[in-house]
């Protein structure tokens, strides 16, 4: 799964929208230090036109002047110099505005001054603070895409130096693959050697994975199995252009990746748009279903209380995006031992495969109040947290269970290349009557090459209608 590389003011939307913000204050206080803190400029119609031409100005300033490329990486001299650029833009834009309106005689230009000089430096301070929180966030490699490096021992150093260099925030570098020699286990230029050709495959099915970075010599040969292996689990490929052809997935294209000319491939291509579109709908959906839940939790909890004392929500640790773990959480329709039951119920899974647990009249559901949330799927309402927390989304993929995903092969990780879902293709086509594991997979890689905003509505309202005809899950 891949997205296009994103535009400088997409990437830099954050600190866009912190500097429109600082401009505003600015604007506000120079206001106030012209006409006095009682006074209201939105009332005035020439102050308040201003403000929303400075929102234009600022917007147009920002694009199309690119002043947020390469923000993370400029020093204090580099950022200053931009921020006074972009401040003396702005104050000269809208001056001319106001001249070409005739309008200017009208306009305190203290105040115009004023905006100008509070605007740069409030931008600068809030930039280098914004800087310093994305940092340290990122140190703690949380939210960062898994990036492993694939290459010789050759190129080991020139490969490592050339991400790090221009790597700011953007890729956790979390493993070292050596393909002409076995030192898994050990250490080369302060990172982790975590496995060798023979073992690449089978090491990257089953960790956090992204994204990979392969740099080899031109005349390097690259097994076409090992290609293929990461295609089949959805990764995001991207290899150093060495003269190599020949790529592997279905969507690919020649970009810049940290300043390296890369050609990518990948299972699909998303756009930012597409997934901002996504993560809204599940922000939404996610604070509606949290209400729900916080009601249900009032009628549910005494009741699955009372028929089995114990914890309320059930959380177990789940397989999210590209192998990173989380806690999924739900309404408790099992007696506490379930877990340890499971084993020895395994010969009744109807998923002959073993790759998922499913068997009828599960014997660990609480009498009563377990098989009517089960049947009704409110025992998924807990879930919403999830996708509020950003480990899930509305419309995904079933995220497995740690025993699960160590049984997976390379071509069943593509499930995981997208964020899970609380229903997706799986669960309305039929969940209760598919038992071939393969099958689920090849719904789900479906879903994730075909993926756009209106399949997830579709979905959406297809669970919804499988709900109330309660064809839940069993």
């Amino acid at each position: 799964m891949e997205f296009k590389q994103q535009k400088s003011w997409v990437k830099h939307l954050d600190f866009i929208l912190l500097d429109l913000a600082c401009l505003q204050a600015g604007f506000l206080f120079a206001f106030w230090i012209k006409h006095g803190f009682d006074a209201n400029p939105y009332t005035i119609s020439i102050y308040r036109n201003e403000v929303l031409m400075l929102i234009l100005i600022q917007l147009m300033v920002a694009i199309i002047g690119k002043n947020f490329k390469d923000v993370l990486r400029r020093g204090f001299y580099r950022e200053f110099m931009a921020t006074f650029k972009q401040a003396m833009l702005v104050t000269l834009f809208s001056v001319f505005y106001l001249f070409i309106l005739k309008e200017s005689s009208f306009y305190s230009r203290t105040t115009m001054l004023l905006t100008g000089a509070l605007y740069l430096c409030m931008s600068y301070l809030v930039r280098l603070g914004w800087k310093l929180l994305v940092k340290v966030h990122f140190q703690r490699k949380e939210g960062h895409k898994s990036l492993v490096i694939i290459t010789t021992s050759d190129r080991a150093k020139e490969a490592i130096e050339t991400i790090q260099s221009r790597n700011y925030h953007d890729y956790v570098l979390t493993g070292l693959v050596l393909l002409d020699q076995n030192a898994a286990g050990t250490q080369l230029y302060d990172m982790d050697v975590v496995a060798n050709a023979s073992n690449v495959v089978s090491y990257v099915c089953r960790s956090w994975v992204d994204e990979l970075y392969i740099d080899v010599d031109r005349n390097y040969f690259l097994p076409q199995k090992m290609l293929d292996a990461f295609n089949e689990m959805g990764l995001t490929v991207h290899l150093k252009l060495q003269g190599m052809e020949n790529p592997y997935h279905r969507v690919q294209y020649v970009e810049k990746m940290v300043g390296v000319t890369v050609m990518t491939f990948a299972v699909n291509d998303l756009s930012p748009v597409g997934m901002f579109a996504k993560r809204i709908i599940d922000i939404l959906g996610g604070l509606v279903g949290c209400i729900f839940t916080i009601l249900l939790t009032i009628i549910i909890a005494p009741i699955i209380y009372i028929k089995s004392p114990g914890p309320i929500f059930f959380s177990q640790k789940r397989v999210g995006k590209n192998g990173k773990y989380f806690k999924m959480y739900k309404f408790r329709s099992m007696y506490p031992d379930a877990e340890e039951r499971k084993k020895e119920l395994m010969k009744q899974n109807e998923h002959a495969d073993g790759m998922m647990f499913k068997m009828k009249d599960d014997p660990r559901i609480i009498k009563g109040i377990g098989h009517f949330i089960r049947k009704t799927s409110i025992d998924e309402f807990p879930q919403f947290f999830n996708v509020l927390k950003g480990d899930m989304s509305l419309v995904g993929t079933r995220p497995p269970t740690i025993d699960e995903w160590e049984k997976y092969k390379a071509h069943h990780r593509v499930r995981m290349s997208m964020r899970p879902g609380i229903t997706g293709m799986w669960q309305v086509s039929g969940r209760s009557d598919i038992t071939e594991f393969e099958e689920v997979v090849k719904l789900d890689a479906e879903y994730i090459s075909k993926w756009n905003v209106g399949l997830d509505i579709k979905i959406m309202l297809m669970t919804v209608a499988q709900v109330l005809k309660g064809s839940g899950a069993r």
